[in-house]
Protein backbone atom coordinates (compact mmCIF):
# COMPACT_ATOMS: atom_id res chain seq x y z
CA UNK A 1 0.00 0.00 0.00
CA UNK A 2 1.24 3.36 -0.85
CA UNK A 3 2.10 5.60 2.36
CA UNK A 4 0.73 9.20 2.20
CA UNK A 5 3.25 11.84 3.06
CA UNK A 6 3.26 14.06 6.25
CA UNK A 7 4.13 17.55 5.32
CA UNK A 8 5.47 19.64 8.60
CA UNK A 9 4.33 23.09 8.74
CA UNK A 10 6.52 24.05 11.53
CA UNK A 11 10.25 24.70 11.70
CA UNK A 12 10.79 23.57 15.16
CA UNK A 13 13.64 21.02 15.35
CA UNK A 14 12.19 19.36 18.34
CA UNK A 15 8.46 18.45 16.76
CA UNK A 16 10.53 17.14 13.29
CA UNK A 17 12.63 15.44 15.85
CA UNK A 18 9.47 14.06 17.71
CA UNK A 19 7.96 12.53 14.80
CA UNK A 20 10.89 10.78 13.23
CA UNK A 21 11.74 9.56 16.52
CA UNK A 22 7.82 7.56 15.98
CA UNK A 23 8.56 6.25 12.48
CA UNK A 24 7.42 9.10 10.48
CA UNK A 25 9.59 10.92 8.02
CA UNK A 26 7.98 13.99 7.48
CA UNK A 27 8.83 17.17 4.52
CA UNK A 28 9.33 20.64 6.47
CA UNK A 29 7.66 23.23 4.83
CA UNK A 30 7.39 26.56 7.33
CA UNK A 31 4.35 28.56 7.38
CA UNK A 32 4.53 32.45 6.68
CA UNK A 33 1.84 33.45 9.29
CA UNK A 34 2.06 36.61 11.56
CA UNK A 35 1.46 34.98 14.40
CA UNK A 36 0.42 38.36 16.27
CA UNK A 37 -1.41 39.58 13.29
CA UNK A 38 -3.30 36.41 13.22
CA UNK A 39 -4.56 36.56 16.41
CA UNK A 40 -5.30 40.29 16.76
CA UNK A 41 -7.07 39.61 13.74
CA UNK A 42 -9.25 37.00 15.50
CA UNK A 43 -9.82 38.67 18.18
CA UNK A 44 -11.17 41.73 16.62
CA UNK A 45 -13.31 39.57 14.75
CA UNK A 46 -15.49 38.35 18.17
CA UNK A 47 -18.60 39.67 18.50
CA UNK A 48 -19.31 42.20 20.77
CA UNK A 49 -19.53 41.00 24.48
CA UNK A 50 -18.22 37.88 23.89
CA UNK A 51 -15.48 35.77 25.89
CA UNK A 52 -11.96 36.60 24.88
CA UNK A 53 -9.72 34.26 23.10
CA UNK A 54 -8.46 31.30 25.63
CA UNK A 55 -4.64 30.36 25.72
CA UNK A 56 -6.17 27.06 24.06
CA UNK A 57 -7.76 28.76 21.74
CA UNK A 58 -4.90 31.05 20.81
CA UNK A 59 -2.93 27.52 20.46
CA UNK A 60 -5.51 25.55 17.75
CA UNK A 61 -6.01 29.65 16.18
CA UNK A 62 -2.24 29.85 15.14
CA UNK A 63 -1.78 25.97 14.51
CA UNK A 64 -4.65 25.95 11.79
CA UNK A 65 -3.56 29.77 10.50
CA UNK A 66 -0.03 27.38 9.90
CA UNK A 67 -1.57 24.39 8.20
CA UNK A 68 -3.95 26.53 6.06
CA UNK A 69 -1.27 28.78 5.05
CA UNK A 70 1.12 26.08 4.11
CA UNK A 71 -1.64 23.60 2.15
CA UNK A 72 -2.75 26.34 0.24
CA UNK A 73 0.79 27.28 -1.48
CA UNK A 74 0.95 23.45 -1.81
CA UNK A 75 -2.04 23.59 -3.39
CA UNK A 76 -0.95 26.61 -5.84
CA UNK A 77 1.73 24.72 -6.73
CA UNK A 78 4.20 27.11 -4.49
CA UNK A 79 5.92 24.89 -2.09
CA UNK A 80 9.09 23.66 -2.01
CA UNK A 81 10.50 21.13 -4.88
CA UNK A 82 10.98 18.50 -2.09
CA UNK A 83 7.37 18.72 -0.78
CA UNK A 84 4.88 16.81 -2.33
CA UNK A 85 1.74 18.54 -3.13
CA UNK A 86 -0.54 16.01 -2.21
CA UNK A 87 0.28 15.27 0.97
CA UNK A 88 -1.09 15.65 4.61
CA UNK A 89 -0.13 18.80 6.29
CA UNK A 90 0.11 19.34 10.08
CA UNK A 91 0.27 22.58 11.98
CA UNK A 92 0.70 22.99 15.39
CA UNK A 93 1.25 25.91 17.84
CA UNK A 94 2.44 25.92 21.48
CA UNK A 95 1.84 28.27 24.36
CA UNK A 96 2.33 28.07 28.42
CA UNK A 97 -0.46 29.22 30.41
CA UNK A 98 -0.33 31.11 33.51
CA UNK A 99 -3.16 32.71 35.72
CA UNK A 100 -5.13 32.63 32.19
CA UNK A 101 -2.92 34.59 30.17
CA UNK A 102 -1.23 32.92 26.87
CA UNK A 103 2.65 33.09 26.65
CA UNK A 104 4.59 32.12 23.50
CA UNK A 105 8.23 32.73 22.83
CA UNK A 106 9.64 35.41 24.69
CA UNK A 107 12.27 36.33 21.87
CA UNK A 108 14.17 39.13 23.88
CA UNK A 109 16.51 38.19 27.35
CA UNK A 110 14.61 40.71 29.31
CA UNK A 111 11.31 38.87 28.48
CA UNK A 112 12.80 35.26 29.62
CA UNK A 113 14.06 36.61 32.32
CA UNK A 114 10.40 37.98 33.70
CA UNK A 115 9.31 35.17 32.06
CA UNK A 116 10.96 32.67 34.42
CA UNK A 117 10.23 35.18 37.45
CA UNK A 118 6.91 34.45 37.02
CA UNK A 119 7.49 31.07 36.53
CA UNK A 120 9.79 29.52 39.00
CA UNK A 121 8.17 27.39 41.90
CA UNK A 122 4.71 27.08 40.21
CA UNK A 123 3.03 25.42 37.29
CA UNK A 124 1.32 26.10 34.04
CA UNK A 125 -0.33 24.25 31.60
CA UNK A 126 1.30 23.94 28.22
CA UNK A 127 -1.28 23.62 25.29
CA UNK A 128 -0.48 22.35 21.56
CA UNK A 129 -2.79 23.29 19.33
CA UNK A 130 -2.39 20.88 16.39
CA UNK A 131 -4.51 20.96 12.31
CA UNK A 132 -4.29 18.30 10.15
CA UNK A 133 -5.50 18.94 6.51
CA UNK A 134 -5.74 15.76 3.85
CA UNK A 135 -4.48 17.46 0.93
CA UNK A 136 -4.31 15.11 -1.35
CA UNK A 137 -7.30 15.22 -4.58
CA UNK A 138 -10.36 12.52 -3.65
CA UNK A 139 -9.78 11.17 -6.58
CA UNK A 140 -6.33 9.83 -4.88
CA UNK A 141 -8.61 8.74 -1.93
CA UNK A 142 -8.49 11.80 -0.01
CA UNK A 143 -11.05 13.35 1.96
CA UNK A 144 -10.50 16.70 1.60
CA UNK A 145 -10.87 16.69 5.81
CA UNK A 146 -10.06 19.58 7.84
CA UNK A 147 -9.88 19.28 11.55
CA UNK A 148 -7.91 20.21 14.95
CA UNK A 149 -7.27 19.84 18.81
CA UNK A 150 -5.47 20.69 21.49
CA UNK A 151 -3.39 18.81 23.69
CA UNK A 152 -2.86 20.05 26.89
CA UNK A 153 -0.27 19.15 29.76
CA UNK A 154 0.35 20.28 33.25
CA UNK A 155 3.78 21.28 34.03
CA UNK A 156 5.64 22.27 36.99
CA UNK A 157 7.97 24.03 37.63
CA UNK A 158 12.19 23.78 39.79
CA UNK A 159 12.34 27.17 42.00
CA UNK A 160 14.99 28.78 40.29
CA UNK A 161 17.15 30.89 41.89
CA UNK A 162 18.17 34.28 40.42
CA UNK A 163 21.38 32.86 39.25
CA UNK A 164 20.09 29.88 37.49
CA UNK A 165 17.60 31.78 35.40
CA UNK A 166 20.80 34.26 34.02
CA UNK A 167 22.78 31.40 33.28
CA UNK A 168 20.11 29.41 31.49
CA UNK A 169 19.02 32.34 29.39
CA UNK A 170 22.49 32.63 28.77
CA UNK A 171 22.33 29.32 26.65
CA UNK A 172 19.95 31.19 24.25
CA UNK A 173 17.64 28.32 24.65
CA UNK A 174 14.47 30.29 26.13
CA UNK A 175 14.21 32.91 23.80
CA UNK A 176 12.63 31.07 20.56
CA UNK A 177 10.88 28.25 22.45
CA UNK A 178 7.15 28.69 23.63
CA UNK A 179 6.85 29.58 27.68
CA UNK A 180 10.50 29.93 27.64
CA UNK A 181 11.66 26.28 28.03
CA UNK A 182 12.41 23.07 26.54
CA UNK A 183 11.65 19.73 28.91
CA UNK A 184 13.90 18.00 26.25
CA UNK A 185 16.72 20.18 26.27
CA UNK A 186 19.08 22.58 28.39
CA UNK A 187 15.38 23.12 30.52
CA UNK A 188 14.97 19.82 31.48
CA UNK A 189 16.55 20.07 34.82
CA UNK A 190 14.02 22.94 35.56
CA UNK A 191 10.85 20.64 35.18
CA UNK A 192 10.13 18.77 38.48
CA UNK A 193 7.35 17.13 37.05
CA UNK A 194 4.29 17.09 34.16
CA UNK A 195 0.87 16.18 34.67
CA UNK A 196 0.03 14.29 30.95
CA UNK A 197 1.37 14.02 27.50
CA UNK A 198 5.40 14.42 27.45
CA UNK A 199 5.85 14.74 24.11
CA UNK A 200 2.76 17.60 23.72
CA UNK A 201 4.92 19.52 26.10
CA UNK A 202 7.96 18.56 23.16
CA UNK A 203 5.57 20.28 20.22
CA UNK A 204 3.51 17.56 19.14
CA UNK A 205 1.03 14.97 20.96
CA UNK A 206 1.66 11.53 18.67
CA UNK A 207 -1.46 10.11 20.48
CA UNK A 208 -4.02 13.30 19.53
CA UNK A 209 -1.99 12.79 15.87
CA UNK A 210 -2.71 9.27 15.75
CA UNK A 211 -6.31 10.45 17.16
CA UNK A 212 -6.97 12.92 14.13
CA UNK A 213 -5.46 10.62 11.83
CA UNK A 214 -8.36 7.95 12.60
CA UNK A 215 -11.13 10.80 12.21
CA UNK A 216 -9.95 11.07 8.78
CA UNK A 217 -10.09 7.08 8.02
CA UNK A 218 -6.39 6.80 8.29
CA UNK A 219 -4.06 4.50 9.87
CA UNK A 220 -0.76 5.42 11.70
CA UNK A 221 1.03 3.20 9.81
CA UNK A 222 -0.17 4.05 6.28
CA UNK A 223 1.62 7.68 6.76
CA UNK A 224 5.12 8.15 5.09
CA UNK A 225 7.47 6.21 7.39
CA UNK A 226 11.14 5.90 7.54
CA UNK A 227 11.86 2.82 6.81
CA UNK A 228 8.70 1.01 4.53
Amino acid sequence: MKQIPLVLASASSARLKTLRGAGIAPVVCVSEVDEDGAVAQASAALPEGADPLTPSDVALLLARAKCEDVASRLSWGLGHQDVPDESLVLGCDSVLEIDGVAYGKPGTPEAARDRWELMRGRSGVLHTGHWLIDNRDLDRKGTGGSIGAVGSTVVHFADLSDREIRAYIKTGEPLGVAGAFTVDGFGGPFVTAIEGDYHNVVGVSLPLLRDLLGQLDIGWFSVQRLIS
